[in-house]
């Protein structure tokens, strides 16, 4: 399988990309994708959404959305991998373009929230260095809010000359 990744520094205009964005949600997260097209214009009408998004034949099947949270922190909001394509290291790399990308335009912290539920999307926070710093209670039972910061703790060491 040849995988193209791709990414949207804003989220299209409504278009054929844009709901082909919702609909990949909506298989994903098990969910309706007139109200993942709702969130995504309200959230882009606040300040833009980036995605990166990885297309196999031409479909997207996997996607990683964020949006900058406050100076300097990251939101890393919504994304995951269609059913029949997880296990090969697609969210992973997705993950991984854009915790660079964060590092490179100056962000210093990530947050993100996922639910019990979505096991293997915790597993793969834990894995890239997030912390659980704390939960919430909501709608859709308790949230984990996981935290990970972009760089490394001052050891209070200095080199050797």
């Amino acid at each position: 399988m040849s995988v193209a990744y791709v990414f949207w520094a804003e989220l299209p205009a409504v278009d054929a990309s844009f709901d082909s964005l919702t609909q990949l949600l909506a298989d994903v997260l098990e969910d309706d994708a007139a109200g993942f097209a709702a969130d995504l214009r309200y959230q882009q009408q606040k300040q833009p959404v980036q995605a990166w998004l990885a297309f196999a034949d031409n479909k997207p099947v996997a996607c990683k959305l964020g949006y900058e949270r406050k100076p300097g922190h990251y939101y890393s909001w919504l994304g995951g991998v269609l059913p029949e394509f997880r296990g090969q290291g697609l969210g992973a790399e997705l993950m991984r373009r854009q915790h660079a990308w964060c590092a490179a335009t100056g962000y210093h912290r990530i947050r993100t929230q996922t639910f019990n539920r979505w096991r293997a999307m915790l597993i793969l926070n834990l894995r890239f260095g997030f912390d659980i710093i704390g939960t919430v209670q909501g709608g859709r039972g308790l949230t984990l809010v996981l935290e990970k910061n972009l760089k490394p703790a001052e050891s209070g060491k200095t080199a050797a000359p």
